[in-house]
């Protein structure tokens, strides 16, 4: 049986790779190329799967809680890398940058290594959700300069 500490351990794990996971994905490609050009040692990725790319079906509600419908198809490249210490990356992104899909699964796969995974960390994510924070915030900030508060004014008793 598997104890409590090794599931809290594992759950942190997968939480922090599904993290690392949809950071890549929403990476661009200019900050993924600038981390692997200053990367001191460049691994070896060999394909495992890809990069290829397609379509996804994408499914919406109304108002966030209706019944699901099937909004439209989107374009997604992915990829699957293993490097020469064993570990494999996998990665998938909107579009069809299949470099993009490509950088993303090495970073994936240096991410579950002990000895890049601060690396990745500091270089990588970090700029990533900082970059992703700004534009929600910058966002945020232009949707309240356009908000209008209704009141109500009583003429009397009538």
């Amino acid at each position: 049986m598997i104890s409590a500490d090794r599931k809290d351990a594992a759950s942190q794990t997968a939480s922090g790779r599904k993290r690392a996971a949809d950071l890549l994905a929403r990476a661009e490609r200019s900050e993924l190329q600038a981390v692997w050009d200053a990367l001191p040692q460049k691994p070896a990725a060999h394909p495992v799967r890809g990069p290829e790319t397609g379509l996804v079906m994408v499914r919406g509600r109304i108002g966030g809680g209706g019944a699901p419908f099937n909004l439209g198809e989107v374009t997604v490249t992915r990829a699957t890398v293993r490097l020469d210490s064993g570990s494999v990356g996998h990665a998938q992104a909107l579009g069809t940058d299949r470099e993009k899909a490509r950088l993303a699964a090495i970073f994936d796969a240096l991410w579950q290594e002990e000895a890049t995974q601060d690396f990745v960390e500091q270089a990588l994510l970090l700029p990533i959700a900082g970059r992703i924070a700004a534009t929600e915030r910058r966002k945020a900030d232009e949707t309240a300069a356009t908000r209008v508060d209704f009141f109500t004014m009583v003429r009397g008793d009538n």
